[in-house]
């Protein structure tokens, strides 16, 4: 199998400068040695005005055979039927794609110490593929190639010339163009969609595929319009490595809709902090006392806003008035600590179905949280900034409205009693704001007004006669609009 990339060139930038790219020089064959086989660099043509690359890969079938891969799980379709004689040697596949990574790594990566520049310029790129595996035919190959700004010829290969009626194989001959693109962008196209478009694997898909196929699919999957195709095929359609993916994905997407870096929105939870930990006396009582709130207003439905590591979705589903609970948050991280917390994959089928983690961002609507009884946002508000604020609001009390809510955040007041908080310091190094108690009521009085809530507040933890309590909460219900209409034709 083989695959070849021409570039042309100008007197300013000769076409030769392709061979510094792939840090392969243009007047020697070179042969490297890979699992499956040896792969050989070699250009058929190398001048100021036209280069060719090509990278041709002799597969060792014997190899093939004794590494097993071939058979079960992840192989190709046919090398399950004919251990010796299949396409393999001759269509290109993953095993392309891993010599594509094993011997242009670092054009992939767009690095070229002897001229810095040239990674980042784009080329006039030509891609010959001559046999390509394409399960969806030259349809499916458009779709996948020409979003990325490519010009797409994807010719059937006929099953047999000499019989024009047997119809077309899977098979095409793909050409790409493109002189928007640079080389380690081409490079990552092919890497990801080669074995997608050929919908199998010769090797078995571990976790750490998700990363590969993160860091090759940066900067043009999370807006592919065909993401969850690519993702399912590359990852040979196993669940839990698809889901990941795709959540991660979610999260990229969340981050550039936010105009900020994914590290930024997905720090609710630090490195180190995996391991279980102790809850503090105050935050079991601020559990307790959202519990206790919660089975006062009769909700069964109920949504966890900002869930972080699970530690009050585990509390609730200790209750079984709760019928339903839902856990979101924007961190991955943090989900995937909540998910082992309660033994997610462990679970009994009913205790599962009460369940449920999403990933999300309460600056955005989300029409997944709409219809529930009630929500906490339990220490979170304090987590954002204060122009942000109002697009929470409308999220939660505009959008999903469910009938009652209850948001706890830090009393400022209370910080004085802390005898290992320095002054002037907020509680945890992510908070924006801690309110005192006047502006957290100003605030829950307006958002109550706005959208149709009455407002109480309870204390939680020790009411300090002089600064108050150290947790405050605010418990919203909405407004019964038809018993007031009652009421004022009474009056």
């Amino acid at each position: 199998m083989f695959l070849t990339i021409s570039t042309t060139g100008v007197p300013e930038r000769p076409a030769t400068d392709l061979g510094f790219l792939l840090h392969k020089h243009p007047g020697k064959a070179q042969a490297f040695s890979t699992s499956y086989g040896t792969a050989h660099v070699l250009y058929p043509e190398a001048d100021a005005e036209r280069c060719t690359a090509a990278l041709l890969l002799e597969v060792d079938a014997v190899a093939l055979v004794r590494r097993g891969r071939c058979k079960g799980r992840g192989g190709a379709p046919d090398a399950a039927l004919a251990q010796y004689v299949n396409d393999r040697p001759y269509a290109a596949s993953s095993l392309l794609a891993v010599a594509l990574s094993a011997v242009f790594s670092s054009a992939m990566r767009g690095v070229c110490k002897a001229r810095p520049e040239l990674p980042g310029q784009p080329l006039p790129l030509r891609i010959e593929v001559p046999a390509l595996p394409a399960r969806g035919g030259p349809a499916l190959v458009g779709r996948l190639f020409e979003p990325l700004g490519w010009t797409v010829t994807a010719e059937p290969v006929s099953l047999d010339t000499e019989f024009p009626q047997w119809g077309d194989s899977r098979y095409v001959r793909l050409v790409l163009e493109a002189d928007t693109l640079t080389l380690a962008e081409a490079l990552r196209h092919l890497y990801v969609l080669l074995p997608v478009l050929d919908d199998a694997k010769h090797y078995w898909v571990a976790s750490d595929e998700v990363d590969k196929l993160l860091r090759a699919g940066e900067g043009w999957l999370p807006g592919h319009p065909e993401q969850k195709l690519i993702t399912s095929r590359y990852l040979t359609r196993r669940w839990s490595l698809t889901r990941e993916a795709m959540e991660r994905l979610e999260l990229v997407r969340l981050a550039e809709a936010d105009d900020s870096e994914v590290e930024e929105i997905d720090n609710a939870v630090g490195e180190d902090t995996e391991a279980e930990e102790k809850p503090t006396p105050l935050a079991v009582q601020r559990r307790d006392a959202i519990v206790a709130a919660l089975r006062a207003s009769g909700a069964t439905r109920v949504l966890d806003l900002g869930c972080g590591q699970g530690q009050l979705v585990q509390e609730l589903l200790r209750n079984p008035a709760f019928t339903e609970i839902v856990g979101l948050d924007v961190s991955m991280r943090a989900l995937t600590i909540a998910s082992r917390r309660l033994k997610l994959d462990r679970m009994g089928e009913r205790q599962a179905a009460r369940v449920k983690l999403l990933q999300g961002s309460l600056s955005y609507t989300d029409k997944r949280l709409k219809g529930y009884d009630a929500a906490v946002l339990s220490e979170v508000i304090e987590h954002l900034d204060l122009p942000r604020l109002p697009a929470l609001e409308y999220a939660v009390f505009g959008a999903a409205r469910p009938r009652t809510v209850l948001v706890t955040t830090p009393n400022v007041e209370y910080n004085v009693r802390w005898e290992s908080l320095p002054a002037g310091h907020v509680r945890h190094g992510d908070h924006r704001f801690e309110w005192t108690r006047e502006e957290f009521r100003a605030w829950a009085a307006e958002v109550a007004e706005r959208h149709g809530y009455d407002v109480e507040f309870v204390p939680v933890g020790p009411d300090d006669p002089e600064v108050g309590p150290p947790t405050q909460m605010a418990v919203f219900v909405t407004v019964d609009k038809t018993v007031d209409k009652k009421e004022a034709k009474a009056a």
